[in-house]
């Protein structure tokens, strides 16, 4: 019995022996995740969760934005001697498309946007219907990257897409305010570098991205971008963003430019911007300029852009110019605003302008793109015109 009773404890004693080694196994294993996650170090891929998206290529290591991203986004860039990336999410604004890497417009969802490869390519190769990732808010990364304690460039992708950050190291900033980040961004669209680099510079970056915050703040926000004071080429920049990504409150804004700014190039490219507004007061709007505006390169252009977005709907203000409007390079525009609308709409009137406009110059511009169309109509009636 004393054996038995020997025994038995001693069976408990390795039992818990066993317990105490398989505690202390995970405890090393969670040691050791824990310090490498502490150490920056990511691996190859590193999976998404819900504050980081996929990474891939990158020394990654994770903070909070605290109570001022500027504060903290300022000390970062203090230390960024050797070129790094710094990125954050915020909502999207909603629209009919998803931004993937930088302007590259997707129906589908993203693959790899390799931050560190020339114009930002994109590696993709499946695609993915669109509708799969729909539940809740979209999700826009912004991308600073740093390098001499300077921001070197501004980026943006779809929260859907793995970034590549070609080996550097990549600081994400977690509960980041879309009312900071605009804050944040705005210092760099009024800074000297817009103009300078147009496209391609620091402040169109941010300018784009401003644009696509899903906050009120950035209607704010672009609305001082096209007050009078400001440069020409930002109220260019910030009138197409208006009409492209900020729906009602957008267009709104788009009317008040289109008959106060100043400058003709700007109002010229409000028709534009009109042009990519999916609200239905802009093409009402495209029509008052192309009647009313004081500017003949504005009514052309807005009648050029009435071609392209409103098609059959935009016959009547377009004939209306070649037949009324006093200006004739103005009815020379409204005639190549013609051959931009559908063959079975423009063709016909083309034919009837090329007949009996009483303007030779409009008469012979109506014959030119009459003779681009390829259409057998047109041929028909050069051999009538030949043969009379």
């Amino acid at each position: 019995m004393q054996v038995e009773r020997m025994g038995s404890a001693l069976r408990t004693i390795l039992g818990l022996a066993m317990i105490v080694a398989g505690m202390c196994s995970a405890v090393v294993q969670l040691a050791k995740g824990g310090a490498a996650a502490a150490s920056g170090q990511a691996s190859p891929a590193i999976a998404q969760t819900a504050e980081t998206p996929r990474i891939e290529n990158a020394q990654l290591e994770r903070r909070t934005a605290g109570a001022s991203l500027d504060a903290t986004f300022r000390k970062i860039a203090g230390t960024a001697e050797k070129a790094e990336w710094v990125g954050y999410h915020v909502d999207q604004a909603a629209g009919e498309r998803g931004v993937c890497c930088d302007n590259n417009w997707n129906d589908v969802n993203c693959e790899t946007c390799r931050l560190e490869k020339e114009n930002g390519g994109m590696s993709s190769t499946t695609h993915t219907d669109q509708s799969v990732k729909l539940e809740g808010a979209r999700q826009l990364v912004v991308l600073l990257r740093l390098e001499g304690k300077q921001v070197a460039q501004i980026r943006i992708a779809s929260g859907d897409c793995t970034l590549d950050a070609g080996g550097l190291a990549f600081i994400w900033l977690a509960g980041v305010k879309a009312s900071d980040s605009v804050a944040l961004l705005s210092t760099f669209v009024r800074g000297s570098d817009f103009e300078d680099r147009g496209d391609h510079g620091i402040g169109n970056g941010a300018l784009t991205a401003i644009a696509l915050h899903a906050d009120a703040s950035a209607d704010r926000a672009l609305e001082s971008f096209v007050m009078p004071e400001q440069r020409e080429p930002l109220r260019r920049q910030a009138a197409f963003w208006m009409g492209a990504a900020r729906g009602k409150t957008g267009l709104t804004a788009l009317q008040h430019m289109a008959k106060t700014d100043s400058s003709s190039d700007v109002r010229a490219h409000v028709a534009f911007a009109l042009s990519a507004s999916h609200e239905a007061g802009a093409l009402g709007e495209m029509i008052r300029m192309a009647h009313d505006d004081t500017s003949s390169h504005v009514r052309g252009q807005a009648l050029f852009w009435l071609a392209q977005k409103a098609g059959k709907k935009a016959v009547g203000t377009i004939t209306g110019a070649i037949d009324n409007d006093p200006d004739t390079d103005v009815k020379k525009k409204a005639v190549f605003a013609l051959s931009q609308l559908p063959k079975d709409e423009g063709v016909p009137r083309l034919i009837e302008v090329a007949q009996t406009n009483r303007n030779g110059e409009v008469r012979k511009q109506a014959m030119f793109w009459l003779g681009q169309s390829n259409d057998p109509r047109a041929l028909q009636f050069f051999e009538k015109v030949l043969t009379q």
